[in-house]
């Protein structure tokens, strides 16, 4: 009688959607792997193709997308990858989002909307998704949206530490742009070392997306450096106005960071006019050259994501990446 003997070593593979190939290269290289060679296409009527070109059988696989601009096209591209995954039998399928698209509708503000940060999730499930590695979503319980494990990883060390090294000789305060996001001031006045904590009071208009109509500082700023700290900058109306607010009570400076940097127009034009030194943001999403000017810093976010890979791949703590703090 023969014997068939089970192979239990595991194969990692990663794979890359179309919209932000850049940060997906910069990952694999820190991983020391490389990016499996994929067809992707688009049909006459703008259907999306795609097909890998070496069998993933009994794979790893780890499927990167950002969702940025045009994102639904993205998005379906992002659905139709897990799905080739799914039915070439990959072992497992972890979805990689740099950037959660549709993360601000996490909840209904008014009747009859949608929580399309809810369906994102269902739709990742229902393709083949078995888990999911996220960057600063807009709101933590997204996380429970999903029907499996999800990694959430944080950029604020990255963030952070570019911060204290080129600014912490100065006093410093940490500025979140609203009273929902103070949690994560708190978590940069620790990593700072314990700085004072501000926020601006604001009230958003629910009829019109991207405004605000108040804007008034709680805390004391003055003579202080200040850290405004945000999760994305979209149009840049709201964090512009919150450093023009800092700036009129007395701030000796202003310095926006934030992750995610969708960058709608006219963002470009509104920071560099704005009274803030410098914008510093991650890779998460492609920012076109035209949309780069001098007062913008981007730092990589791939280093972060690969270690997060490994650790997935390892069966390793993804949660020690931030002592304790996930």
């Amino acid at each position: 009688m023969s014997v068939v003997k089970k192979t239990t070593k595991k194969k990692l593979m990663v794979f890359s959607g179309r919209a932000h190939e850049a940060v997906a290269q910069e990952v694999v290289e820190g991983l020391g792997c490389e990016l499996v060679p994929t067809s992707a296409y688009e049909f006459a009527n703008s259907e999306v193709y795609v097909r890998y070109e070496e069998s993933v059988r009994g794979s790893d696989a780890f499927v990167i997308q950002s969702h940025t601009a045009p994102i639904n096209k993205w998005i379906m591209e992002h659905l139709i990858m897990v799905d080739a995954l799914k039915r070439a039998s990959a072992k497992r399928i972890t979805v990689v989002l740099p950037f959660y698209g549709y993360a601000r509708q996490d909840k209904k503000h008014r009747g009859r909307e949608p929580i399309s940060a809810r369906l994102m999730a269902d739709l990742f499930k229902t393709a083949g998704a078995n888990r999911l590695i996220v960057v600063d979503l807009h709101a933590d319980q997204i996380q429970g949206f999903f029907d499996g494990p999800v990694d959430h990883l944080m950029a604020l060390p990255i963030l952070a530490d570019y911060v204290k090294e080129k600014y912490g000789d100065r006093a410093l305060a940490v500025v979140s742009p609203d009273a929902g996001r103070i949690k994560v001031a708190e978590r940069w006045s620790a990593r700072l070392g314990g700085v004072p904590l501000a926020f601006i009071h604001k009230t958003r208009r629910t009829d019109r997306p991207n405004e605000t109509v108040a804007n008034r500082v709680v805390g004391d700023v003055h003579g202080r450096m200040c850290v405004l700290v945000d999760d994305m900058i979209d149009t840049g109306g709201t964090i512009v106005k919150a450093a023009e607010a800092l700036m009129k009570e007395g701030a000796a400076g202003v310095v926006i960071a934030a992750t995610h940097a969708i960058m709608s127009d006219p963002a470009t034009e509104r920071l560099k006019n704005s009274p803030a030194t410098e914008v510093i943001v991650t890779n998460t999403l492609p920012i076109a050259e035209e949309r780069m000017f001098s007062k913008l810093t981007v730092l990589s976010i791939a280093p972060l994501i690969s270690r997060a890979i490994r650790e997935v791949f390892e069966d390793g703590s993804v949660t020690s990446m931030f002592d304790g703090h996930a």
